[in-house]
Protein backbone atom coordinates (compact mmCIF):
# COMPACT_ATOMS: atom_id res chain seq x y z
CA UNK A 1 0.00 0.00 0.00
CA UNK A 2 1.09 3.68 -0.91
CA UNK A 3 -0.06 6.51 1.42
CA UNK A 4 -0.97 10.36 0.58
CA UNK A 5 -2.59 13.61 1.41
CA UNK A 6 -5.39 14.79 0.28
CA UNK A 7 -6.60 18.46 0.93
CA UNK A 8 -9.56 20.78 -0.42
CA UNK A 9 -8.53 23.42 -2.97
CA UNK A 10 -10.72 26.06 -0.91
CA UNK A 11 -11.13 27.68 2.34
CA UNK A 12 -7.65 28.57 3.88
CA UNK A 13 -5.89 25.68 1.33
CA UNK A 14 -7.65 28.08 -1.74
CA UNK A 15 -4.05 29.44 -2.25
CA UNK A 16 -1.91 27.84 -4.57
CA UNK A 17 1.78 28.83 -2.20
CA UNK A 18 0.10 27.26 0.58
CA UNK A 19 -0.25 23.74 -1.35
CA UNK A 20 2.82 24.02 -3.07
CA UNK A 21 4.16 24.52 0.69
CA UNK A 22 2.01 21.07 1.89
CA UNK A 23 2.75 19.30 -0.85
CA UNK A 24 6.83 19.91 -0.14
CA UNK A 25 5.86 19.17 3.80
CA UNK A 26 4.20 15.77 2.77
CA UNK A 27 7.49 14.69 0.73
CA UNK A 28 9.75 15.60 3.45
CA UNK A 29 7.19 13.40 5.63
CA UNK A 30 7.77 9.97 3.60
CA UNK A 31 4.69 10.04 2.48
CA UNK A 32 4.07 8.51 -1.40
CA UNK A 33 2.00 11.25 -3.00
CA UNK A 34 -0.19 14.65 -2.54
CA UNK A 35 -3.54 14.84 -4.15
CA UNK A 36 -6.44 18.19 -4.57
CA UNK A 37 -9.47 18.31 -4.84
CA UNK A 38 -11.04 20.30 -8.27
CA UNK A 39 -13.65 22.80 -6.78
CA UNK A 40 -14.79 25.56 -8.96
CA UNK A 41 -17.43 27.15 -5.95
CA UNK A 42 -18.14 25.79 -2.76
CA UNK A 43 -19.31 27.99 -0.37
CA UNK A 44 -18.37 31.42 -0.41
CA UNK A 45 -14.60 30.22 0.31
CA UNK A 46 -11.45 31.70 -1.89
CA UNK A 47 -10.78 28.61 -4.29
CA UNK A 48 -7.39 27.94 -6.90
CA UNK A 49 -7.90 26.74 -9.66
CA UNK A 50 -6.07 22.77 -9.67
CA UNK A 51 -4.23 23.26 -12.47
CA UNK A 52 -2.71 26.12 -11.08
CA UNK A 53 -1.19 24.90 -8.27
CA UNK A 54 -0.65 21.27 -9.65
CA UNK A 55 1.80 23.31 -11.81
CA UNK A 56 3.38 25.01 -8.21
CA UNK A 57 3.01 21.87 -6.77
CA UNK A 58 5.03 20.05 -9.59
CA UNK A 59 7.91 22.75 -9.38
CA UNK A 60 8.04 22.03 -5.47
CA UNK A 61 8.29 18.30 -5.28
CA UNK A 62 10.43 15.90 -6.92
CA UNK A 63 9.27 12.37 -6.15
CA UNK A 64 5.54 12.22 -4.74
CA UNK A 65 2.83 11.66 -7.19
CA UNK A 66 0.25 14.29 -7.35
CA UNK A 67 -2.94 15.16 -9.29
CA UNK A 68 -6.85 15.80 -8.75
CA UNK A 69 -8.99 14.10 -6.66
CA UNK A 70 -11.50 14.20 -8.73
CA UNK A 71 -12.07 16.07 -11.37
CA UNK A 72 -15.68 16.55 -12.76
CA UNK A 73 -14.63 15.94 -16.27
CA UNK A 74 -18.72 17.06 -17.52
CA UNK A 75 -17.97 21.02 -16.46
CA UNK A 76 -14.66 20.96 -18.36
CA UNK A 77 -13.81 20.42 -22.30
CA UNK A 78 -11.67 17.17 -22.50
CA UNK A 79 -9.14 18.81 -25.31
CA UNK A 80 -8.48 21.82 -22.55
CA UNK A 81 -7.65 19.17 -19.98
CA UNK A 82 -5.96 17.19 -22.47
CA UNK A 83 -3.38 20.14 -22.96
CA UNK A 84 -3.80 20.31 -19.08
CA UNK A 85 -3.01 17.02 -18.44
CA UNK A 86 0.23 16.48 -20.47
CA UNK A 87 2.00 19.71 -19.08
CA UNK A 88 1.75 18.92 -15.74
CA UNK A 89 2.72 14.85 -16.38
CA UNK A 90 5.77 16.66 -18.54
CA UNK A 91 6.85 19.29 -15.43
CA UNK A 92 6.25 16.42 -13.08
CA UNK A 93 8.25 14.05 -14.96
CA UNK A 94 5.56 11.58 -15.16
CA UNK A 95 4.29 11.55 -11.81
CA UNK A 96 0.16 13.09 -12.41
CA UNK A 97 -2.39 10.73 -11.66
CA UNK A 98 -5.85 11.85 -13.03
CA UNK A 99 -8.64 11.17 -10.57
CA UNK A 100 -12.13 11.70 -12.99
CA UNK A 101 -15.65 11.69 -12.20
CA UNK A 102 -19.31 13.07 -13.02
CA UNK A 103 -19.54 15.56 -10.56
CA UNK A 104 -22.91 16.93 -9.28
CA UNK A 105 -24.35 19.53 -6.85
CA UNK A 106 -26.45 22.88 -7.07
CA UNK A 107 -23.03 25.31 -6.91
CA UNK A 108 -20.99 23.44 -9.57
CA UNK A 109 -23.45 22.73 -12.48
CA UNK A 110 -27.12 24.06 -11.52
CA UNK A 111 -26.23 27.27 -10.52
CA UNK A 112 -23.91 27.39 -13.22
CA UNK A 113 -25.73 26.16 -16.47
CA UNK A 114 -23.88 22.51 -16.74
CA UNK A 115 -25.74 19.18 -17.12
CA UNK A 116 -28.40 18.98 -13.97
CA UNK A 117 -29.15 15.12 -14.43
CA UNK A 118 -26.93 12.30 -13.55
CA UNK A 119 -27.48 10.58 -16.52
CA UNK A 120 -26.58 13.53 -19.09
CA UNK A 121 -23.34 14.33 -16.69
CA UNK A 122 -22.27 10.43 -16.80
CA UNK A 123 -22.61 10.26 -20.70
CA UNK A 124 -20.17 13.13 -21.16
CA UNK A 125 -17.90 11.78 -18.64
CA UNK A 126 -17.90 8.91 -20.98
CA UNK A 127 -17.47 10.34 -23.82
CA UNK A 128 -14.93 12.94 -22.33
CA UNK A 129 -12.80 10.17 -21.52
CA UNK A 130 -12.53 8.62 -24.99
CA UNK A 131 -11.90 12.28 -26.20
CA UNK A 132 -9.27 12.74 -24.00
CA UNK A 133 -7.33 9.34 -24.19
CA UNK A 134 -7.40 9.86 -27.91
CA UNK A 135 -5.88 13.26 -28.11
CA UNK A 136 -3.11 11.69 -25.37
CA UNK A 137 -2.10 9.27 -28.19
CA UNK A 138 -0.65 11.49 -30.07
CA UNK A 139 -2.62 10.40 -33.38
CA UNK A 140 -4.67 12.23 -35.70
CA UNK A 141 -8.22 12.31 -33.78
CA UNK A 142 -11.66 12.74 -35.52
CA UNK A 143 -14.21 12.27 -32.94
CA UNK A 144 -18.52 13.06 -33.51
CA UNK A 145 -20.42 12.46 -30.56
CA UNK A 146 -23.37 13.53 -28.84
CA UNK A 147 -21.73 16.01 -26.38
CA UNK A 148 -17.80 16.59 -27.89
CA UNK A 149 -16.48 17.41 -31.60
CA UNK A 150 -12.83 16.55 -32.68
CA UNK A 151 -11.56 16.75 -36.37
CA UNK A 152 -8.80 16.23 -37.60
CA UNK A 153 -6.95 16.96 -34.84
CA UNK A 154 -3.33 15.73 -33.40
CA UNK A 155 -1.79 16.73 -29.81
CA UNK A 156 1.37 16.80 -28.92
CA UNK A 157 3.18 15.74 -27.18
CA UNK A 158 2.25 12.68 -25.83
CA UNK A 159 2.43 12.23 -22.21
CA UNK A 160 5.81 11.27 -20.32
CA UNK A 161 4.15 8.13 -19.13
CA UNK A 162 2.71 5.48 -21.40
CA UNK A 163 0.35 4.04 -22.44
CA UNK A 164 -0.73 6.82 -20.71
CA UNK A 165 -1.60 9.07 -17.11
CA UNK A 166 -2.96 6.76 -15.03
CA UNK A 167 -6.85 7.01 -14.65
CA UNK A 168 -9.28 6.67 -11.43
CA UNK A 169 -12.17 6.45 -11.97
CA UNK A 170 -14.63 7.87 -8.73
CA UNK A 171 -17.86 6.30 -7.91
CA UNK A 172 -20.56 5.54 -5.39
CA UNK A 173 -21.04 2.05 -4.49
CA UNK A 174 -23.60 -0.11 -5.02
CA UNK A 175 -24.24 1.71 -8.20
CA UNK A 176 -22.72 -0.49 -10.57
CA UNK A 177 -21.99 2.11 -14.09
CA UNK A 178 -18.88 4.08 -12.40
CA UNK A 179 -17.19 0.86 -11.24
CA UNK A 180 -18.15 -0.60 -14.72
CA UNK A 181 -16.24 2.61 -15.83
CA UNK A 182 -13.48 1.97 -13.55
CA UNK A 183 -12.80 -1.31 -14.99
CA UNK A 184 -12.41 0.55 -18.03
CA UNK A 185 -9.19 2.38 -16.84
CA UNK A 186 -6.68 2.10 -14.27
CA UNK A 187 -8.19 2.74 -10.90
CA UNK A 188 -10.92 3.61 -8.69
CA UNK A 189 -11.71 5.54 -6.19
CA UNK A 190 -15.21 4.49 -4.21
CA UNK A 191 -17.43 6.21 -2.13
CA UNK A 192 -20.98 5.65 -0.46
CA UNK A 193 -24.08 7.06 0.55
CA UNK A 194 -23.85 5.09 3.85
CA UNK A 195 -23.29 6.72 7.79
CA UNK A 196 -18.97 6.53 7.64
CA UNK A 197 -18.88 10.18 6.34
CA UNK A 198 -19.26 8.48 2.42
CA UNK A 199 -16.26 6.43 2.78
CA UNK A 200 -16.76 2.37 2.60
CA UNK A 201 -15.97 0.11 4.89
CA UNK A 202 -14.21 -3.25 4.36
CA UNK A 203 -16.51 -5.14 3.46
CA UNK A 204 -17.75 -2.32 1.28
CA UNK A 205 -14.11 -2.32 -0.47
CA UNK A 206 -14.06 -6.33 -0.86
CA UNK A 207 -17.28 -5.87 -2.60
CA UNK A 208 -16.43 -3.13 -5.15
CA UNK A 209 -12.84 -5.05 -5.60
CA UNK A 210 -14.57 -8.03 -6.70
CA UNK A 211 -16.65 -6.36 -8.70
CA UNK A 212 -14.55 -4.87 -10.52
CA UNK A 213 -11.92 -7.58 -10.76
CA UNK A 214 -14.70 -9.47 -12.54
CA UNK A 215 -15.47 -6.78 -15.08
CA UNK A 216 -11.81 -6.68 -16.29
CA UNK A 217 -10.86 -10.72 -15.75
CA UNK A 218 -8.05 -9.54 -13.44
CA UNK A 219 -6.91 -7.08 -10.01
CA UNK A 220 -4.51 -5.25 -11.63
CA UNK A 221 -5.89 -1.50 -11.01
CA UNK A 222 -5.62 0.49 -8.07
CA UNK A 223 -7.99 1.07 -5.31
CA UNK A 224 -7.95 4.28 -3.52
CA UNK A 225 -9.87 5.08 0.02
CA UNK A 226 -9.56 7.99 1.92
CA UNK A 227 -9.74 7.93 5.45
CA UNK A 228 -8.55 9.54 8.96
CA UNK A 229 -5.46 7.85 10.88
CA UNK A 230 -3.82 8.70 14.40
CA UNK A 231 -0.58 9.14 13.34
CA UNK A 232 -0.04 6.47 16.60
CA UNK A 233 1.49 3.40 14.63
CA UNK A 234 -0.14 0.25 16.69
CA UNK A 235 -3.77 2.42 16.00
CA UNK A 236 -2.54 2.88 12.24
CA UNK A 237 -1.78 -0.36 11.84
CA UNK A 238 -4.97 -1.92 12.74
CA UNK A 239 -7.07 0.94 10.90
CA UNK A 240 -4.72 0.43 7.48
CA UNK A 241 -3.75 -3.07 7.34
CA UNK A 242 -7.86 -4.47 7.37
CA UNK A 243 -8.25 -2.45 4.01
CA UNK A 244 -4.59 -3.70 2.49
CA UNK A 245 -5.89 -6.92 2.59
CA UNK A 246 -8.93 -6.58 0.78
CA UNK A 247 -7.35 -5.33 -2.08
CA UNK A 248 -6.68 -1.28 -0.92
CA UNK A 249 -3.72 0.06 -3.03
CA UNK A 250 -3.71 3.62 -1.59
CA UNK A 251 -4.69 5.42 1.40
CA UNK A 252 -5.88 8.76 0.63
CA UNK A 253 -5.35 10.51 4.46
CA UNK A 254 -8.64 13.09 4.96
CA UNK A 255 -6.25 16.77 5.55
CA UNK A 256 -9.99 18.60 5.25
CA UNK A 257 -10.85 20.15 8.18
CA UNK A 258 -14.04 18.45 9.10
CA UNK A 259 -11.63 15.50 9.40
CA UNK A 260 -10.10 17.10 12.18
CA UNK A 261 -13.17 18.46 14.29
CA UNK A 262 -13.57 21.73 12.09
CA UNK A 263 -17.60 22.52 12.76
CA UNK A 264 -18.20 24.64 10.00
CA UNK A 265 -17.95 28.27 12.07
CA UNK A 266 -14.22 30.11 12.71
CA UNK A 267 -10.54 29.03 11.71
CA UNK A 268 -9.45 26.19 9.74
CA UNK A 269 -7.58 23.89 12.10
CA UNK A 270 -3.98 24.46 10.02
CA UNK A 271 -1.92 23.71 12.12
CA UNK A 272 -2.94 20.47 13.11
CA UNK A 273 -3.20 19.01 9.88
CA UNK A 274 0.15 20.45 9.19
CA UNK A 275 1.16 18.41 12.05
CA UNK A 276 -0.33 14.91 11.11
CA UNK A 277 1.03 15.06 8.26
CA UNK A 278 4.37 16.02 9.52
CA UNK A 279 3.93 12.71 11.35
CA UNK A 280 4.28 10.97 8.19
CA UNK A 281 2.37 7.94 6.36
CA UNK A 282 0.38 5.52 8.67
CA UNK A 283 2.39 2.83 7.90
CA UNK A 284 2.08 0.72 11.28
Amino acid sequence: MRYAVDVPNFGAFGDTRILADLAKLTEDAGWDGFFIWDHIHWRPFAHVDPWVALTAIALNTQRIRIGPMITPIPRRRPHKLARETVSVDHLSNGRLILGVGSGGGEDEYDNLGEAETPQRRGAQLDEGLEVLTALWSGEVVNHTGDHFKVVNTQFLPTPVQQPRIPIWVGGFWPNKKPMRRAARYDGVFPLTHGSQGGVPSVEEVRAVVEYIAAERGNRDFDVARVGRSSGKPVEDRALVEPFAEVGVTWWLEDGSPWAFGWSGQGEWPVAAIRARIAQGPPRG
